[in-house]
């Protein structure tokens, strides 16, 4: 759905261009709703242009800088050379997700969701979240809690929740480490096992997180921890090892903790 406003001085925008003349490029911005910016011939490209065509061709998607907003005269004006190929994925990128994000409030609320209501939802996920992509993404990973200052009915936020976990692809990352267990005791091999079980935990981490602990060649042991970013990743498997330490530790044994496997090169 597009916005019905106009972007503001500086905003990068995604357009497709919808004439060629010899004085600029006339384009149909994707984001806003019957807005039309114009890209003069100095704006297209560095340098002297010959020919624009060489440049651009109609029907191409551009992301270009606004310059000016005068909607007194109804103007917009880009530009296309002063945006950067960093500039330029990332905010197509940008543009796919809410394009995604858009497909999937039809899926949540109907086909036929009138504005308003479309309008209502997103807003009240707009002031919680940086885009409706990113609502979408946060409640995959995190279920309805996430959704928790959100100014809609419960079961607005479930329909948001049960699409985001049927249709969003959510990011993770995988963080490992070791710990060598170490029992003096005769016995110390159910220490070892006793230590192994504290590793893992009782299962609280969370539906997003998942956590391992496997046999590399006595005494190490690997830990490996899957979670939606590097932070969450990081302290879970410090939490792992702590636990595991502190068991071993109760019965005279020793935990050594490193993140590289024993043998391997730093």
């Amino acid at each position: 759905m597009k916005y019905s406003g106009w972007p503001d001085s500086g905003e990068l925008v995604v357009g497709k261009v919808d004439e060629i003349a010899d004085f600029g490029v006339f384009v149909d911005l994707e984001e806003y709703e019957d807005k039309r910016g114009l890209v003069h011939i100095s704006e297209v490209a560095s340098g002297w242009i010959k020919n624009v065509r060489d440049h651009v061709r109609e029907g191409q998607t551009v992301v270009a800088k606004v310059l000016d907003v005068n909607k007194g005269s109804q103007q917009i004006d880009l530009t296309i050379k002063d945006v950067n190929e960093h500039q330029r994925k990332e905010k197509i990128q940008e543009w796919k997700n809410e394009q995604k994000a858009d497909k999937w409030m039809a899926i949540a609320f109907g086909e036929d969701v009138s504005d308003e209501e479309y309008g209502t939802v997103a807003n009240a996920l707009l002031s919680e979240f940086d885009s409706l992509y990113d609502s979408f993404e946060q409640a995959a990973i995190h279920g309805i809690e996430v959704l928790e200052g959100v100014e809609l009915d419960d079961d607005d936020l479930e329909a948001i929740v049960d699409t985001a976990r049927q249709n969003v692809s959510v990011p993770f990352v995988n963080v490992t480490g070791y710990v060598d267990l170490r029992s003096p005791a005769g016995d110390g091999v159910d220490d070892v096992k006793e230590a192994l079980k504290a590793a893992e935990g009782d299962g609280s981490v969370g539906d997003e997180i998942e956590l391992s602990v496997t046999y590399v060649g006595a005494p190490e042991y690997r830990i490996k921890v899957k979670a939606p970013d590097y932070k969450t990743a990081e302290s879970e498997l410090e939490a792992s090892v702590a636990r595991a330490r502190e068991a071993i530790e109760a019965t005279g044994g020793t935990a050594e903790y490193h993140r590289e496997r024993s043998g391997d090169e730093e």
